[in-house]
């Protein structure tokens, strides 16, 4: 945590963490933040923009799913940082809401502070508390598998990283790592030892109008990891339909989306589950994800914020105990992978005919 200083508090026993102002010139910031999906990609300047990292913790014993959520929205009449929860035993979520410039961000490297809570690609720290629910606790990271990044492709989205303007930006951090530490979640005490995590990120001025989301980094081979999503995407003045991926399997990664060539075959889908066909130059990857009977019958409770136009107005629904099935085939049809994922984080919004377009 090279930009922190860590202060345990005789209070809390927690840490409290704080930059040191020693961040980079801003136009050396700039250049290296494009090659650095992770770190904070936006500035207090902006306007209309969001920006959230997606932490998501698993128990050892399965028993326990936790996201968090820490980000900021910044719009001129409701500017604000935000931590936002989903229990994925439950279905419920809770927002915790502070002001923007309880935000703070290292310059040299992915590190940020909501409120007295830290969030780096290496542990989290919570402390937060609205009075009806408290987090509490430190979780630390090992073993962590970034995504490769290099100036042809910098990050999940290819050289589409470099377009500027586009409505949203999707970005990996960790495909996969292993958790330590408790949190408290009231007098609850949630030990995640053992347990499996998994970071990526959003940041732009709104999601897309109609999505599908789906990952799982609990199959039945530990240290595989798969993501995809498919979105309608605003385009100069048009949209189309596009897609990224990947499956990190025995410490190799097939990377799949729209620009690399691939295109999706087939798409089905009923109000709770989704079925994908995707044909790419190497591989052909069938999906089949399916909402938990959990999230189901919780339609009507519970929600996320998601941004437009920056503002966390948008309400949406995720599971995050789905359940992921992936077939990959090679060019003469043999599989090579095949695998039911766990535990998975799986959201259908919008109008899902737009994305057979």
């Amino acid at each position: 945590m090279s930009n922190y200083t860590d202060t345990k508090t005789t209070e809390t026993g927690y840490y409290t963490l704080r930059p040191y102002k020693r961040p980079l010139k801003s136009f050396q910031y700039e250049k290296r933040k494009v090659l650095n999906p992770d770190w904070f990609q936006g500035s207090r300047e902006t306007e209309n923009y969001f920006e959230g990292w997606y932490f998501k913790n698993v128990s050892a014993d399965e028993q326990n799913t936790w996201s968090f959520i820490p980000g900021i929205s910044l719009v001129n009449d409701d500017a604000h940082a935000f931590i936002q929860v989903i229990n994925g035993q439950t279905g419920d979520t809770y927002y915790y809401r502070y002001p923007a410039e309880s935000f703070s961000f290292s310059s040299e490297g992915f590190e940020i502070c909501v409120g007295q809570s830290y969030f780096s690609d290496q542990m989290f720290v919570l402390d937060m508390d609205d009075g009806k629910n408290s987090f509490k606790g430190v979780i630390t990271f090992d073993d962590v598998k970034k995504y490769p990044v290099w100036y042809k492709r910098p990050g999940i989205m290819g050289w589409y990283r470099y377009v500027p303007s586009m409505e949203c930006y999707h970005g990996v951090v960790s495909l996969d790592h292993g958790l330590g530490g408790q949190l408290t979640h009231n007098s609850r005490i949630i030990d995640f030892d053992k347990g499996r995590g998994y970071i990526e990120k959003d940041w732009g001025s709104s999601m897309p109008k109609a999505w599908v989301w789906m990952q799982s980094n609990h199959f039945e081979q530990e240290g595989t990891s798969f993501m995809m999503s498919l979105a309608r995407i605003p385009w100069i003045g048009n949209t189309f339909t596009g897609f990224l991926g990947f499956l990190l399997h025995e410490g190799s990664i097939i990377s799949f989306a729209t620009y690399t060539g691939a295109v999706v075959k087939d798409f089905q889908y009923t109000d709770k589950d989704v079925k994908l066909r995707i044909k790419g130059n190497k591989y052909t990857i069938e999906v089949h994800a399916m909402k938990s009977p959990v999230n189901i019958r919780k339609t009507s409770v519970g929600g996320l914020k998601a941004p437009v136009m920056g503002n966390m107005e948008r309400m949406i629904h995720e599971s995050i105990d789905a359940e992921i099935h992936v077939l990959v085939k090679d060019k003469k049809g043999e599989t090579i992978f095949s695998g039911t994922g766990k535990h998975a984080g799986f959201e259908m919004v919008g109008y899902m005919e737009l994305l057979k377009k």
